[in-house]
C-alpha cells in the first residue's frame, strides 16, 4: 500500500507541475524557455517538477504583463483622443476667425453707409481707391481746384 500511495504522489506532482509549466506564459518563466521546461519535466518527473516550482515558476506577486496586440478602441486610444482634440480646437479657432471676419465685414459696411467694399484684388478698400479718413475724397487737392488764396468764390 505504501508503495501505491507513493506512486500516485509522484504522478500526482508530475502531472501538476506538467500542467502548471504548458499553461505559463512562455514570457513568465524563469531560468530556462518554457519548451526546457517541459522536456526537464518529461525527463526528470520528480526531479523537474521540484526544479520548476522552485527555480522555473513565476513569482505570486510579479502580476503577468498584459500586452494589447488587438487594436483599442477609439476612445482607449490616446493618439486618437489627441488627435481629436487637435481637430476641436482647429476647428473652433476657424469658427472664430470666421465669426470675426463676418463682424469685421459688417462694421466696413456700416461705415461705408450700406454700399459694398468689392473694391480691390482682395475685396479691401474702396472701389474709387479712396482710403477711409479722407475729408474729401472726390476732391483733388490742386491748386486750381482750391478755393483758398484766391478771391474768386465757388
Amino acid at each position: 500500500m505504501p508503495r501505491v500511495l507513493v506512486a500516485v504522489v509522484v504522478l500526482a506532482i508530475f502531472v501538476y507541475g506538467l500542467v502548471d509549466v504548458i499553461r505559463t506564459d512562455k514570457h513568465l518563466t524563469r531560468g530556462i524557455s518554457k519548451t526546457s521546461w517541459i522536456i526537464v519535466m518529461v525527463v526528470l518527473p520528480v526531479v523537474g517538477a521540484a526544479l520548476w516550482f522552485i527555480i522555473g515558476r513565476p513569482r505570486a506577486g510579479s502580476p503577468a504583463p498584459q500586452s494589447y496586440s488587438h487594436p483599442t478602441a477609439p476612445d482607449d486610444d490616446p493618439d486618437f483622443l489627441r488627435n481629436l482634440e487637435l481637430r476641436r480646437r482647429n476647428q473652433a479657432e476657424a469658427d472664430r476667425l470666421k465669426k470675426l471676419k463676418d463682424e469685421l465685414q459688417a462694421k466696413e459696411r456700416k461705415l461705408n453707409g450700406g454700399t459694398s467694399t468689392t473694391g480691390g484684388a482682395d475685396g479691401k478698400g474702396k472701389p474709387d481707391g479712396n482710403h477711409r479718413g479722407d475729408k474729401h475724397p472726390k476732391e483733388s487737392h490742386h491748386p486750381e481746384n482750391d478755393a483758398h488764396g484766391t478771391d474768386e468764390v465757388k
